[in-house]
């Protein structure tokens, strides 16, 4: 008898000291492309590289009339002018390319400065979320299958995605 009651004093005190803990998950892919920001940062980058395309093929378009022209004018120059003339060529051509290698590279740049920084918001937002609902776990799902599976009562993405758009509107 004694047995069976310290078994049981034992089994009570242990199950009284487990907490249950909450556990939720969110599909990564969905939550950072459907989150409005950054829907936002892709169509300002979008405009930009637009932007940069036009102006990119207006300088090709430009120097390939300037490369006509002195196609014609090469006919009748000496071989020293002529060399010149390509030389002159190679240069503006060689600048035009570095001009717009600097600006495409301005613009990756800027697209991962945002993304990393909306990537790091997203986080922080689900940690705060996190804490204030009085979760112990809130995991990321995503392509290589860090959460297999979880109930759609544990999936927490439209939630989190509604509480991340709403506190975005705010702004």
């Amino acid at each position: 008898m004694k047995k069976l009651l310290s078994i049981i004093i034992i089994v009570l005190s242990v199950a009284s000291c487990q907490e249950s803990q909450k556990i939720g998950f969110v599909d990564n892919s969905v939550l950072i492309n459907d989150y409005q920001e950054k829907k936002d940062i892709e169509a300002n980058l979008k405009g930009k590289i637009e932007v940069y395309e036009k102006r990119r093929d207006s300088l090709s378009q430009a120097f390939q009339l300037d490369v006509k022209a002195a196609e014609v004018k090469a006919r009748s120059m000496s071989q020293a002018n002529l060399q010149k003339l390509q030389q002159e060529f190679q240069q503006k051509e060689q600048i035009i390319s570095q001009q717009l290698q600097f600006e495409q590279q301005q613009i990756a740049q800027e697209s991962q400065s945002k993304n990393d920084s909306l990537i790091k918001k997203v986080r922080d937002f689900v940690k705060d979320y996190g804490k204030t609902n009085g979760y112990s776990f809130i995991l990321g799902s995503n392509e290589a299958g860090s959460v297999m599976y979880g109930t759609e009562e544990v999936d927490l993405t439209q939630t989190i995605l509604d509480a991340l758009n709403e506190a975005y509107k705010k702004k």
